[in-house]
């Protein structure tokens, strides 16, 4: 796993190796990460990442929010639980120096936050926890009024209270831009 784009184009991140199958991690691949950059960047979304305050939850690794930072957001707030998830998180934050915050927290129950302009939720497939997730983001104010929302799933997820901009499948990856109704 690397970053693919950006001022750290080509540094390699910590990831889950052969021994951490109990880490449930499912990386988000280099090559769907770059596909989603590309449809950030090149989309007609405006310009979601130029000094954004970024929210990667569900974070995993980090990759989305380091390449968001690599690639000029301002800083990255990494919502994690697991412990294997945030022992590579945080040892991909440090790697890079990254302007980054990490809050170990259910993301499903997040307590108060502050605003985020750019959110990426990838959340575990099918479990509808990525929705669970929006709602109690969306209620305790961790995404700005007009945040791009980047949501990764299997399948399209249910979006009550969210408006799709875009949707784009990538392997068994469905991808799916939205904003705040």
């Amino acid at each position: 796993m690397r970053i693919v784009g950006g001022k750290w184009r080509g540094r390699r991140l910590a990831a889950v190796g052969k021994g951490d199958a109990a880490a449930h991690l499912r990386p988000t691949t280099d090559r769907v990460r770059e596909s989603i950059f590309n449809l950030l960047v090149n989309g007609g979304h405006g310009d979601p990442i130029s000094d954004a305050r970024v929210l990667d939850v569900f974070a995993g690794t980090g990759a989305l929010g380091l390449e968001a930072i690599s690639r000029g957001a301002a800083a990255a707030t990494f919502v994690e639980q697991g412990r294997k998830s945030l022992s590579i998180l945080r040892e991909n934050i440090a790697l890079l120096e990254a302007p980054a915050r990490v809050v170990s927290r259910d993301a499903r129950r997040p307590g108060p936050g502050t605003p985020h302009d750019l959110v990426f939720l990838d959340p575990p497939y099918g479990a509808g926890m990525g929705e669970r997730a929006i709602d109690a983001l969306r209620t305790q104010g961790w995404i700005a009024p007009d945040a791009l929302i980047v949501w990764e799933e299997s399948a399209p997820p249910v979006l009550a209270d969210l408006i799709q901009v875009d949707q784009r499948r990538y392997g068994e990856t469905c991808v799916t831009l939205a904003r705040l109704s």
